[in-house]
């Protein structure tokens, strides 16, 4: 694991002062990390959440939500490595693995208007502006994906998805979630908008760059996201991204408190 720097610290008010209580029970949550080569090198798509946001209020942060019960819908068509794979992977349930990769999708399309889906197990959709209807019915929770897959004839696609990580929000924050990353790159035809209420801003951008703007105090940045940035830029195109090995295992940072900071520490 990457060690932080030491200026990473967290705002006070994203865990409470004296939290001696049990451990907040974790929700289960996807993200995606959206990749592509620009110009100038490997960009990622970021959005920044809203200010004032329960969780992770003006945050940097990769699309990305909270496990819907009916994301665990085995009906969902679906190509690529099965759920039984993803399950290997993550050290988690072939359940919960299906929930996951129908999260990471769900939740990528709603934010970022991507959708990694096709026709068929060898295509992928190219303007998606066309489902416009049906992502806002799956934002308000009227629409599960594996109905909107269906009704569409679409097909999941599973292998446009890579493992990458696992981070648990620490015992200490008030709100928790077992979250697993995945990567994906950007179906060709296709435009990430982060048309969503939940970000007040959303853009490409070179890991450096945000990393940059991290350090001038222009980006707020979660332990996981810089991790995420930083290694990216270390593999600096998306052949390297999809060829990197990766054995993934559970996170569980802490924190710590010194004076008015909370300084966050990975085992």
């Amino acid at each position: 694991m990457r060690e932080l720097p030491e200026d990473l610290v967290l705002p006070g008010h994203l865990a409470p002062v004296d939290f001696t209580g049990p451990p907040v029970q974790p929700r289960d949550a996807a993200t995606v990390v959206l990749v592509r080569d620009g110009a100038a090198g490997l960009e990622a798509f970021l959005l920044r959440r809203v200010a004032g946001m329960a969780f992770a209020g003006g945050m940097t942060v990769f699309p990305g939500g909270g496990v819907d019960r009916r994301d665990a819908d085995t009906s969902v068509a679906w190509s690529g490595p099965p759920p039984s794979w993803w399950a290997s992977r993550f050290g988690c349930s072939v359940e919960l693995a299906t929930a996951l990769v129908c999260a990471a999708v769900r939740e990528t399309f709603e934010e970022s208007g991507v959708l990694l889906a096709g026709p068929s197990s060898s295509t992928v959709v190219g303007d998606t502006g066309v489902f416009a209807a049906a992502r806002a019915a799956l934002v308000a929770r009227e629409l599960s994906l594996a109905q909107f897959l269906a009704a569409e004839g679409l097909v999941l696609r599973a292998d446009l998805l890579r493992p990458w990580a696992n981070w648990l929000t620490p015992v200490e924050e008030p709100r928790r979630y077992d979250t697993y990353f995945f990567v994906a790159v950007l179906p060709s035809g296709q435009r990430a908008d982060g048309a969503t209420t939940e970000a007040s801003d959303a853009a490409w951008q070179r890991p450096a760059d945000a990393m940059a703007e991290w350090k001038a105090g222009r980006r707020a940045l979660m332990p996981p996201t810089w991790v995420t940035l930083a290694e990216l830029d270390e593999l600096g195109t998306v052949a390297a991204v999809l060829a990197e090995p990766r054995t993934v295992s559970k996170v569980i940072p802490k924190l710590v408190r010194e004076g008015d900071v909370l300084r966050v520490v990975v085992p």
